[in-house]
């Protein structure tokens, strides 16, 4: 998908679910059962334009998300919003690059992944701050929840600054369920598996709250929570 966009928002939900909001036509939409998929979105802002993407990933064979967003009028903003649940020998890349080019742009990117069985999820961010686009405001996180010791995270977040009165800032985590918030719940009498449910609904919630659209969120939550892992066993010590 590439557009030049006005002020606007849109919504993409790309990998094992696809489904659009914008008047930009895909080349060539992924299948919904498609073990394989690969999809790009491309977008270049003009003055004061926004653009908000969201990608939901529920895995495949081998899944391939490309978002590339250039803020080239002054005042751009831009929104790049990730979630991928995977599990057994799932494999899902996400690639993004916002490049900032005029003056007080303003960017905001937040992907989180769940992995379970032997899945692997990549995350590869770039930020791009040019010599003209002073006053940019930048921030990139990438955090990964594993829930089994096999599952693998990579994490690659990459700021480029040419600019010296910007505000530029990444982070990545990756890491298991938090056993003192577990035992928390735990001793308020919840069972193992409905606590680590709740903390792992917890994590991935911010993430759907995000979209706007409120039919469509209601259905990505139904459809995740379904699909989550109910049953995760504690390795012996």
């Amino acid at each position: 998908m590439k557009a030049v966009l006005a002020p606007a928002l849109v919504l993409g939900l790309v990998g094992s679910l696809a489904a659009q909001d914008s008047t930009a036509r895909p080349a060539a939409p992924p299948a919904a059962a498609a073990p394989a998929s690969n999809a790009t979105v491309e977008a270049v802002l003009a003055r004061s334009a926004g653009f908000t993407t969201h990608s939901v990933s529920l895995g495949g064979v081998l899944v391939r998300h490309d978002v590339n967003a250039v803020l080239d009028g002054e005042g751009a903003e831009c929104s790049l919003n990730g979630l991928y649940v995977l599990d057994g020998r799932q494999h899902v890349d996400n690639h993004t690059l916002i490049d900032h080019v005029r003056p007080h742009g303003t960017s905001r990117e937040l992907y989180k992944g769940v992995l379970d069985g032997r899945s692997r999820g990549i995350f590869d961010g770039t930020i791009i701050v040019r010599p003209d686009a002073q006053k940019s405001d930048a921030r990139q996180v990438n955090r990964n929840l594993l829930l089994s010791e096999e599952a693998l995270a990579d994490s690659k977040p990459t700021l480029q600054i040419s600019a010296d009165d910007v505000r530029c800032n990444h982070a990545a985590t990756i890491g298991q369920i938090d056993d003192e918030a577990l035992f928390y719940l735990r001793s308020r009498g919840l069972s193992e598996e409905v606590a680590r449910g709740m903390l792992i609904r917890a994590f991935i919630s911010d993430i759907l709250g995000r979209i706007r659209i409120g039919p469509l969120r209601a259905g990505l939550e139904c459809l995740l929570f379904t699909r989550l892992p109910r049953h995760h066993p504690r390795e012996a010590a």
